[in-house]
This record gives structure tokens, sequence and C-alpha cells, in this order.
């Protein structure tokens, strides 16, 4: 069994509380009030209330450490103290269709070091309320279904790869750019696959569930946590064009070493 730090354990304590508000939500979902707060981009009610447990729980035992929040933004902590990064419910469009594949993203981001922002995900969970899968990792320390020691999938051919991926929707994201990668990556593979909560898609490649996974037009909440679990179960995590600036292109193509390389190339020839 994997020793847990003290910084695992409390992530793990507020996401399962949080995670119990979203089960119980999710039991009324027709009876939840909605509101809109973009084209097809839902809110609820379980949303901001499951956001507002996870941030009680760990500023009371972080309380000079900052947020990245989802719902509330940027919340400041102390200089040079690292940040929360959270999604209270990475899935809402699921949720709210009572269809039941939805999460909880925590991840923690230290400054970097010359003061200039933010740099690395030192720690991540992704938690599944409805069946109780909780994914966790530790910058240089592996990552973790509950207690199993996780590695990325070995399979080398594409013929073989069940590839996840997110599409565009009304008001969000590059239609063009999406179907020029599909059409590359589409006749290569087994399958594609769309569930709609990129932060269980990037945990289900660290568990080797999927082969791989690309997607753009992300916040960093959507995936801190996600690309921490797929590196620290050595998988590989870029940008589309194979860089490491994922979160500043808002890119992420993630799979084990071989696959990564022949999908990158997939992707870049689309691109082109």
């Amino acid at each position: 069994m994997p020793a847990r730090s003290g910084i695992i354990t409390v992530m793990d304590r507020a996401a399962r509380k949080a995670g119990r508000s979203l089960a119980r939500d999710f039991g009324e979902v027709e009876h939840l009030q909605v509101s809109k707060k973009g084209p097809a981009d839902f809110v609820s009610k379980a949303d901001q209330k499951a956001e507002r447990i996870l941030y009680d729980e760990l500023l009371q035992v972080r309380p000079d450490w900052g947020f990245l929040l989802e719902e509330a933004g940027e919340i400041a902590g102390e200089e040079g103290k690292p940040r929360w990064v959270i999604d209270p419910l990475d899935g809402t469009t699921n949720f709210l269709h009572g269809i039941p594949h939805f999460a909880i993203s925590i991840a923690v981001q230290e400054p970097k070091l010359d003061g200039s922002g933010w740099g690395e995900i030192s720690a991540a969970m992704v938690y599944q309320p409805l069946n109780d899968d909780l994914f966790w990792a530790e910058k240089g320390k592996g990552a973790f279904l509950h207690d199993r020691r996780l590695t990325v999938s070995a399979r080398r051919n594409l013929h073989e790869a069940v590839v996840a991926t997110g599409i565009p929707f009304k008001g969000h994201g590059d239609f063009d750019q999406f179907h020029k990668i599909f059409d590359a990556i589409a006749p290569e593979v087994a399958g594609i696959r769309r569930f709609g909560a990129a932060s269980l898609d990037l945990a289900w490649v660290a568990a080797g569930r999927y082969d791989g996974y690309w997607e753009a037009d992300l916040q960093p909440w959507d995936v801190a946590a996600g690309m921490l679990l797929v590196t620290e179960a050595r998988g590989f995590v870029t940008d589309f064009r194979g860089g490491s600036q994922m979160l500043g292109r808002a890119e992420y193509l993630a799979a084990n070493e071989a696959l990564h390389s022949r999908i990158h190339k997939l992707v870049a020839g689309a691109l082109r």
C-alpha cells in the first residue's frame, strides 16, 4: 500500500465530502435550479455547493494557499505559496442530463521560483463520486487508483488503440481544426470515444483504459490534475506541436511513449 502524504489525505477528505453532496444532488437532478452562464455551458447549484465545500475544507488546512476555481475564479494566497486548482464538477452537462459520468478534480500548483507565475503540478486527485473511483498522484511518487499503482497502456499499434477526445459544441471550440484531426486519426485506430469529462479522460489514460487522448480549448482546472496522473503513470502529455505549452495553447495530447509519437505525427500532419 502506498504511503499517502498529508496533502493527499486532505484532498481525499475534501473530495469525498463534496462528492457526497454531488451524489445527493444527482439523485434529484430533475429538481435542480439551473441557470445558463453561456451557450450550452450550464452551472447548477450543485456545482456551486460542491465548490464551496472544497474551498472551505482546503482553506481550513492551508489558509495561506491560493485558489483557482472554475466558478469563483482566482483567489490569491500568500506570496510564494502554492495554489489549489479545482473543478468541482467536471462533466456538468452530463450531470444535468442524468448521465452518470462526472468527477471532482483537484490539483496543487507550485509557484515558479523566480516569482513570474505558476509552474508545475505537484499533487493531483480526480474523484468519481458515483462509483467511488479515487485517482491520485504526487510528483515523483507515481499515480494510483485507490492503492493500486497505475501505468499507461502498453499498446504500441494504432490499429489496436482506443483514443478519447472532446468534440466542439455550440460556442466552444474550433470545428475546422477538430475535423482535420479527427479525419487523420479515425481511420488509424480501433475506436474514438467522447464521454464529456476531460479529467476522467486523462485519468483513464493513466489507468490504461484509454490508449490516448487529444482535446483543445480546455481550462486549467479541467486538466491540471489529469496531466499529472498521466505523467506519473509513465505517460506523456504535450501540446499538439509536441511541446510543453499545454496550458498556454490550451492543447492536450496524451498517450504512452510509442503511441504519443504516432498520434502526434497524425495531428501535426493534419494541422499543416
